[in-house]
């Protein structure tokens, strides 16, 4: 949380495999807001769209008490030579929006990156059990993809929310985003009592 007057600012980063739709997330949301509730969507790719460093989307989200309430979303790269960054990233955050990519034989890069994420969160002293996190089952609407059964009882070892998604002009971005927003703003609420 970052605050100055009047504002807080909540850092969300959206975490998971490469290809997983983290960035897809991004691009959903932002079109789906209007643009005076929010800024520009910041995106540091390769030709190939492939996210190198984040990407960064803000967003006027309410007003609690005296206070506006600002949502910082980024998204972190999935390859796995660019786990500095995803490091660099996680500093400061309030809460996780996990990505699974849904497709039967992208479970073990699910895995991994849960994986790094625990590695990486525990070089801030922190871990999944105490930061608000969402678990968004993506992909839903391709072909290959695991029972729901199958992606919970082998990635949601931390029995976070879940939410199913097909991030390409389906839903579940939105409802995400509403989900991991009121977690976040509970905390808050539960701050200034």
């Amino acid at each position: 949380m970052h605050r100055s007057v009047n504002e807080v600012a909540y850092k969300i980063v959206y975490y998971g495999p490469g290809l997983s739709g983290k960035t897809t997330n991004l691009r959903r949301i932002r079109d789906i807001i209007t643009p005076e509730h929010r800024g520009r969507l910041v995106t540091l790719c390769t030709r190939g769209e492939r996210t190198v460093f984040f990407d960064f989307l803000p967003i006027n989200f309410a007003t609690i008490g005296n206070d506006r309430i600002r949502l910082h979303l980024y998204s972190v790269p999935g390859q796995a030579y660019y786990s500095l960054s995803r490091r660099v990233i996680l500093d400061g955050v309030d809460g996780v929006v996990f990505v699974a990519d849904s497709q039967t034989e992208r479970m073990d890069a699910n895995l991994d990156s849960i994986e790094d994420l625990e590695n990486n969160l525990e070089s801030y002293g922190m871990d999944l059990t105490n930061l608000p996190t969402i678990l968004q089952f993506n992909k839903r609407d391709l072909p290959s993809i695991a029972p729901l059964d199958k992606l919970e009882n082998q990635l949601n070892r931390h029995e976070w929310t879940t939410v199913e998604s097909v991030a390409i002009g389906g839903s579940g971005p939105v409802e995400t985003l509403k989900l991991i927003s009121a977690v976040i703003a509970k905390q808050h609420v539960e701050l200034l009592s």
